[in-house]
């Protein structure tokens, strides 16, 4: 059982033997500059890039430098095993270290640290377990390469079939096995992993949050509850290419005009359902400044708490664009190119976490429960095996840009929630 509340176990922890947060902040230091762009100040840690083989590289020193046994699956996912992995039942945590665009520094990354941190915690709190750990980096969660997030966990899970990966292309046409080739790895093997999700007994992520939730109501770390359904969506606009200075404006086919109505609906229907929905990336062809589109393919990204309510938001947006493509003589196709449905973790092993959180009895404070609008390898692998989350408070709420932010003092609470839970699964 764990002892002390969360913020006298970080106490501790920071003024007796300081463990975690020094590894914390040395792992930090050294990941920190994989993939940032000195430009923007984000980061571009895409799939299967140089960026990405610096921080799997990362990884590995970091699993081999604690004496845990790395591997790679068939999927690429990275694997650090603390004890026989073939015992089953394991006690499993990570996230992943690739980005979107531009993104910030603690989305996936945080989850990563933190995980070795919490074992360094564990470590020199002479913790034994009954049960094999294990920390895992998830390939391509973000989806920023090739435009479907979590295909990691999408294909170890059997959520991704090969035939649908090997569909999967970049800007450049570089397909993932391609791709995956390139990094060294097998793109043959690919595939659903039954046995090594056999193994897992839980999975517990901790992320930063998404959100303000943790900052309104003053609490250092969150248990998830469940994430929103959402999906992407490709709206296609074609019209007809044209001259910008000598085509009449009434004999035009302007792709563009139906697309940017479009992405006006997007935000009234979003308003009125209480979700949320946008278009977030565009191409344009053939993209000239003197010259009218004859085609404009935004993406949709939408979400809601329930299922009822993402239809209702989907369908509305659909309407309105084909009535705006109608009325400016531009034909319309639209594509959904991937779907996640609601994910509700499982009550069980969340109701252990807050049992094993605790209530801090000094300060009368419970840990939080919550639902988040943001996909995750932890929704993913829902579906197969018994998963958790654990959010880190974000003061600003700000993500998927450089601005993203979690305090000191926070990450270290979130360390030490880790290891707490970790410690009370690995135990049971």
């Amino acid at each position: 059982m764990p002892g002390p509340g969360l913020k006298a176990q970080q106490a501790s922890a920071l003024a007796d033997n300081n463990s975690a947060p020094v590894s914390f902040h040395e792992m930090w230091r050294d990941l920190k500059p994989i993939g940032r762009n000195p430009d923007s100040g984000g980061y571009r840690r895409y799939a299967w890039t140089g960026a990405d083989a610096e921080c799997r590289s990362w990884f590995r020193a970091q699993a081999e430098g604690r004496g845990l046994a790395y591997e790679v699956d068939r999927n690429g996912n990275q694997w650090a095993w603390l004890g026989d992995p073939a015992k089953g039942d394991a006690v499993v945590t990570g996230s992943h270290l690739d980005s979107v665009p531009d993104g910030g520094a603690f989305d996936g990354p945080l989850g990563v640290v933190s995980s070795f941190a919490a074992l360094d915690e564990l470590r020199a709190r002479g913790a034994e377990f009954s049960k094999p750990l294990a920390i895992v980096n998830f390939g391509d969660e973000e989806g920023a390469r090739f435009g479907l997030a979590c295909v990691g966990s999408r294909l170890a899970a059997g959520e991704l079939t090969v035939e649908q990966a090997r569909r999967l292309r970049d800007a450049d046409g570089v397909s993932l096995p391609q791709a995956m080739e390139a990094a060294g790895l097998d793109p043959d093997a690919i595939g659903a992993d039954p046995q090594r999700l056999a193994r897992i007994g839980a999975f517990v992520e901790l992320h930063v949050e998404q959100g303000r939730a943790l900052d309104l109501s003053g609490d250092q770390v969150g248990i998830a509850s469940a994430i929103w359904p959402h999906g992407r969506w490709r709206f296609d606009f074609r019209g007809e290419a044209n001259h910008a200075g000598t085509t009449r404006l009434v004999d035009r086919r302007d792709p563009m005009l139906s697309y940017a109505e479009t992405v006006l609906a997007a935000r009234r229907e979003a308003r009125l359902a209480g979700a949320v929905a946008t278009f977030g990336k565009i191409s344009v062809e053939p993209n000239g400044v003197n010259a009218i589109p004859s085609l404009v393919r935004g993406w949709l990204d939408s979400r809601a708490a329930d299922q009822a309510t993402l239809d209702t938001v989907v369908t509305g947006i659909e309407n309105a664009a084909r009535e705006y493509a109608d009325a400016h003589g531009v034909e319309l196709d639209v594509v959904r190119e991937s779907f996640t449905p609601v994910v509700e973790f499982e009550h069980a092993l969340r109701d252990e976490l807050a049992r094993i959180l605790g209530k801090d009895k000094d300060l009368g404070l419970k840990i939080p429960v919550l639902g988040t609008g943001a996909g995750h390898d932890a929704g993913i692998l829902s579906g197969s095996i018994p998963t958790a989350m654990l959010f880190v408070r974000n003061p600003t709420g700000v993500s998927h840009s450089p601005a993203e932010y979690a305090a000191e003092d926070d990450c270290v609470a979130g360390v030490i929630a880790l290891a707490d839970v970790l410690e009370g699964l690995a135990r049971r």
